[in-house]
């Protein structure tokens, strides 16, 4: 009898072959999983595999099927040799200290759990970031700029004047990936904003409005999540082989590599010291990113994970799925035996765009997809819509307005604006339009009077709110 649960690589991989002659997609992943990147493990037939992965066919379609989840990720083997570095790689390898972990995290008051040293970090930490301009994000220089498109672009655009938002940059993007289920923006608590753009982290500098720092992956996988720790330099990227990395920004050294998921990891959200990832299998982990034994807790979707936010009185975390399931889950995360959500609350399409408010500890705004498009305010403690309206086209995503006690949305087609609207009411306050693709991404700065928004189109804006 086969030990439930445990699954071999070999066994997992003869899996995977058998399903690729049915011509049955095997997993949501667009590139590559976990299990392709372990170059240490045992393969009974390697031509056959590589052979497998060079076909144009094992890409996934646009319809996404997930694979059933074969193993507990908590049983996942990582090889040795991504846990630290043979002597012919780098012959002084250096581990990173419990005090630049403090740094990072801002967890001065906090003590360690255990007494274990973190994993050590690769050779590629070295030099993983560079402090040098990339053309992959350019400030518009208006009337003179060169990029190209712009000088097309201002002849079909026009920015709608508004009394709450006005353009103050605009930044040329090469990279941003069309895909309304990734989380590729975040603004930091040091004024620094992060943004992903293919295989790299770009970190823009709001005061002086250039990049600061370039953070790059130095593997055949992409960026799909970014997140920053509430209070601190250190910097969660998630990657479509599975991984979750942590970066210290003030010291350019990446920290670790966290291990466990099998497909991308499209969703990430900070804790204290706690990140919580999800990936397109529908499994939610939490790390102690304090401890070498990271992995302490494990949640479950149906489906693939599009957003996670814990709430600002860090007692509750909500997670969406592409099944329009949207959880609400109490702050156990060292817990296996607690499966069942709190509340569960069930929308027509995925649940992508979703933001707690931040005066009211149980109030969670969540927009519909393309062919929902409504925008509902639930009161997560009885499972209960406070209120909604019909945006009329796609929600990419929300923040909320503290100042003003308003909220922001970002849209797709047809008009590819972002609009706001009064609360409770959700009476629309204003459109304002400068995108010319659909609104993925935006990030509010952390004095609240500016806001980042990234579009499909590969243009971004900084624009200032005046109250």
């Amino acid at each position: 009898t086969p030990d439930i649960g445990k699954i071999s690589y070999s066994r997992f991989k003869r899996s995977i072959l058998r399903r690729r002659s049915r011509q049955v997609p095997v997993a949501s992943s667009p590139i590559s999983t976990r299990w392709q990147c372990c170059q240490g493990q045992r393969q009974d037939n390697p031509s056959e595999l590589s052979r497998s992965f060079s076909d144009e066919n094992w890409r996934t379609p646009e319809k996404l099927v997930l694979l059933p989840y074969l193993t507990d990720v908590s049983t996942v083997n990582v090889p040795a040799s991504t846990s630290k570095l043979s002597q012919s790689e780098d012959s002084v390898p250096y581990s990173i200290s419990k005090k630049s972990i403090r740094r990072c995290l801002n967890l001065k008051k906090i003590p360690f759990l255990q007494p274990q040293i973190l994993l050590t970090s690769l050779k590629e930490n070295e030099t993983g970031t560079s402090k040098q301009h990339n053309t992959a994000m350019q400030m518009c220089e208006k009337d003179s700029c060169t990029y190209r498109g712009c000088q097309q672009s201002k002849t079909i655009v026009s920015l709608e004047k508004s009394n709450l938002l006005q353009p103050d940059v605009k930044i040329h993007l090469t990279g941003l990936r069309n895909d309304y289920y990734l989380n590729l923006l975040d603004w930091s608590s040091k004024n620094l904003v992060a943004l992903g753009l293919q295989s790299a982290v770009y970190v823009w500098n709001a005061e002086t409005n250039s990049v600061e720092q370039t953070i790059l992956l130095h593997s055949p996988s992409y960026v799909s999540s970014v997140s920053w720790i509430s209070n601190g330099s250190c910097l969660a990227v998630g990657t479509s082989n599975g991984e979750v990395q942590l970066w210290d920004i003030e010291t350019q050294k990446k920290i670790r590599n966290m291990y466990g998921h099998m497909s991308v990891v499209g969703a990430l959200s900070w804790n204290q010291h706690i990140v919580s990832s999800g990936c397109r299998l529908g499994h939610i982990h939490h790390h102690d990113v304090r401890m070498a034994e990271h992995h302490i807790g494990t949640l479950h979707h149906k489906q693939g994970i599009c957003s996670l936010k814990w709430s600002a009185s860090e007692k509750h975390l909500a997670s969406g799925s592409s099944d329009g399931i949207l959880n609400i889950w109490p702050y156990d995360p060292g817990s296996y035996k607690i499966s069942t959500p709190l509340q569960s609350m069930a929308h027509p399409t995925a649940v992508k765009a979703m933001n707690w408010c931040p005066w009211l500890s149980d109030t969670l705004a969540v927009g519909g997809g393309m062919s929902d498009g409504n925008l509902r305010i639930w009161d997560t403690s009885n499972g209960k819509i406070i209120n909604s309206t019909n945006a009329n086209s796609q929600i990419c995503s929300m923040l909320w307005l503290p100042d003003t006690r308003e909220l922001v949305t970002s849209h797709g087609s047809p008009s590819n604006q972002m609009t706001i609207w009064q609360y409770p009411s959700l009476v629309k306050v204003t459109d304002i339009y400068g995108h010319r693709g659909r609104v993925l991404h935006l990030a509010l700065s952390p004095n609240q009077k500016r806001l980042f928004s990234a579009a499909a189109n590969e243009t971004s804006f900084i624009w200032k709110y005046s109250i």
